[in-house]
C-alpha cells in the first residue's frame, strides 16, 4: 500500500511555494525600482538639434516669413525689402512656440494669446518683450550660417550680425 501524505508534509511544500512566490515578488519589485533608478541617469533622447547650422543662400528666400525650419531648428527666416533676419521661435511670456498666421500677418502664441508682428515685436497679450533674433553670418560659399547660441534682444537688433543686408 502507498503511504498517504501527512497533512504536515503537504503544508510544508505549500508553505515553501508561497515563500518562493513572495520572495520572487520582492526581488522583482526591487529589480524594477533599481531599473527605474538607473533609467533616470540615462535620458531617452540622444539627439539634440544643432545650434549652428546652414539654411541656404539669401536668394533662396522670398519676401515674408519662411516657416520651413520651425520644427527642425525652431526658427523663422524673415525677409524684408532691405534685410534678412532669423527669429527664434520662443514666446517671451512662457516659452511656447508661436504659430505664423499668414492671413493675419502675425505670430500668435497658442498658450496664452500673445501676438507678435512679422518683425517679432509683441503687440498683444501677456508677452513682456519682443522675440529674440539669432546671430547670422555668411560662410565663404555665401550660405547663411545661423547660430542660436547667440540670441539678440530688441536693443541689439542693430548689430551687424543680427541680420543680413
Amino acid at each position: 500500500m502507498a503511504n498517504p501524505k501527512l497533512p504536515q508534509e503537504e503544508g510544508g511544500s505549500t508553505l515553501r511555494i508561497r515563500r518562493r512566490i513572495i520572495w520572487s515578488c520582492i526581488v522583482g519589485y526591487l529589480a524594477a525600482n533599481f531599473y527605474m533608478f538607473l533609467r533616470f541617469f540615462f535620458p531617452r533622447t540622444l539627439f539634440e538639434p544643432k545650434t549652428v547650422f546652414k539654411i541656404g543662400y539669401p536668394s533662396d528666400y522670398a519676401l515674408g516669413v519662411d516657416t520651413k525650419f520651425q520644427k527642425q531648428y525652431r526658427i523663422w527666416v524673415c525677409k524684408t525689402s532691405d534685410r534678412l533676419f532669423v527669429i527664434y521661435a520662443r514666446c517671451t511670456h512662457l516659452g511656447c512656440t508661436p504659430d505664423w498666421k499668414e492671413s493675419e500677418n502675425k505670430f500668435k502664441c497658442p498658450c496664452h494669446g500673445s501676438g507678435y508682428d512679422s518683425e517679432g515685436v509683441n503687440f498683444e497679450g501677456p508677452a513682456p518683450k519682443p522675440m529674440m533674433r539669432a546671430k547670422l553670418e555668411l560662410d565663404p560659399e555665401g550660405q547663411i550660417v545661423v547660430d542660436v547660441n547667440s540670441l539678440y534682444d530688441q536693443k541689439d537688433w542693430k548689430r551687424p550680425d543680427a541680420s543680413l543686408a
